[in-house]
């Protein structure tokens, strides 16, 4: 008996025929093969790192999101976002399936390891020296094992995400939680590769914000390193600003519900002789609001600006940048379950440890006399300095005149200072970039009362 059949339907049956072929039995054993290579390749990197990736960092993304909408108080939540707005259950459900593909990230070990550090290595150190104080590894070796370490940051540029992840990659991968700005491709596939997840800062609705608030307590109870900055955003007058809690509440609401693993947070204070962002961030806080005009951006011009320059054998970097470790608040000890008063007292040793830095000692000195002869500069700065508390200045004796050197060039290129008549003056128009760079360790210094006035009238302004 023959049977006939067009040519197109025997292809399409054939097609079909490996399609089933591939899925069932090639296609597994392809993953199953990598799956192993890469679970091997991961415990060697384990045995490098003084905190180990975490099973919870590694499971699949899919598994994560699956996980995340079938928790039992993200189906409450999805019910009530149904009755509230009057839509089917359905609906509901693929809004929240929606919201947690968009904060899931797809950690890859390989691209974190051998990307992102390389590319964080080299565009941190393209454009700063970088400065990290002696205690910082021993602030991190202290915290046993089994706890779960956040690190709470202070804001002052976009290069702060990239300092301390360079910085913190011999011991730890570290998640992040980044706004709006790097919801832009590629830099949002990278950034999820790199195990860092996006959250909106303005959303109000209560389905969304308890997706977001279980994917940060089960990567809190599972282990994950992750990095907070309280402030919600980049300061826009260089001090330190108050805190916001959504996400430290999140992290605490974790601890109530699990107090079996014990949370340490450590205090990153950060600053710069150089702010990428300054006159941006400036320019917003006098608007009196967020929308910078220019973020990410000015960051990669800088990179790429200054990398051409290394290349051709020039150091042209923008002074130091510096990063410190202050003690780490552990729950378990401390009985601070309060979010105000933890998030309070996490800013408070972030202020602490605020690492001391050529230009904001520079721009105090000016802030205090606005005229100083170019001959007795450096020995103001070092007066000044030496009335700092002795942990925060981690410049040596003999590295201070270059750096103040160094300082001193850079703002004068900048049009910031100049020299007038032998004396060292602040340009006309460029008092608020002097005040937000003296701003950053004003609390650390003896009160002066004319630098007192002059900060005080600008924040008025």
């Amino acid at each position: 008996m023959t049977v006939e059949l067009p040519l197109w339907l025997f292809v399409l049956m054939v097609l079909f025929a490996t399609v089933t072929f591939a899925s069932h039995f090639l296609f597994p054993s392809v993953r199953w093969f990598f799956r192993r290579r890469f679970e091997r390749a991961v415990a060697r990197l384990n045995t490098r790192l003084t905190r180990p990736i975490e099973p919870f960092k590694l499971a699949q993304r899919h598994d994560m999101i699956q996980r995340l909408i079938y928790d039992p108080e993200v189906t409450r939540e999805i019910v009530n976002y149904a009755e509230e707005n009057g839509v089917p259950e359905a609906v509901a459900f693929q809004k929240a399936r929606e919201y947690a593909r968009e904060i899931v990230p797809g950690f890859s070990a390989f691209a974190y390891f051998s990307f992102a550090m390389r590319v964080a290595r080299l565009l941190a150190n393209a454009v700063y020296r970088i400065r990290r104080t002696d205690s910082n590894d021993r602030v991190f070796a202290d915290i046993p094992a089994d706890v779960t370490v956040v690190f709470i940051m202070n804001h002052r540029s976009n290069m702060d995400y990239v300092l301390v992840t360079y910085l913190a990659s011999r011991n730890t991968t570290m998640s992040y939680a980044v706004g709006e700005w790097a919801r832009v491709w590629p830099l949002s596939l990278m950034i999820k590769l790199w195990g860092a997840y996006f959250i909106r800062r303005h959303s109000r609705g209560a389905l969304y914000r308890k997706v977001l608030a279980r994917y940060v307590q089960m990567a809190t109870q599972g282990g994950v390193t992750q990095a907070i900055f309280p402030e919600g955003g980049l300061t826009v007058t260089g001090a330190l600003q108050p805190p916001k809690m959504g996400l430290l509440s999140y992290v605490l609401e974790a601890y109530a519900a699990d107090p079996s693993r014990d949370i340490a947070f450590v205090p990153v204070a950060i600053n710069y002789d150089r702010v990428l962002e300054d006159r941006v961030l400036i320019a917003a806080g006098k608007r009196g609001d967020r929308r910078f005009g220019a973020r990410i951006s000015v960051v990669v011009w800088a990179f790429f600006r200054k990398f051409w320059q290394r290349v051709r054998g020039k150091d042209t970097r923008f002074g130091s940048a510096a990063v410190a470790f202050g003690t780490p608040v552990r729950l378990a000890d401390s009985g601070l379950t309060d979010v105000d008063a933890l998030s309070h007292t996490l800013m408070e040793r972030i202020g602490a440890v605020m690492p001391v830095l050529a230009v904001p000692l520079i721009s105090h000195v000016l802030l205090r006399e606005e005229r100083v002869e170019v001959n007795v500069l450096e020995d103001k700065v070092r007066a000044l300095m030496a009335q700092a508390p002795e942990r925060n200045c981690d410049i040596a004796q003999d590295e201070l005149a270059g750096e103040i050197q160094r300082g001193l060039t850079g703002l004068s290129r900048r049009g910031i200072l100049r020299v007038d008549d032998g004396h060292w003056t602040v340009e006309p128009g460029q008092e608020d970039v002097v005040i937000f760079y003296a701003r950053s360790i004003a609390h650390l210094l003896p009160e002066d009362v004319a630098v007192a006035e002059k900060l005080s009238a600008h924040a008025k302004s």
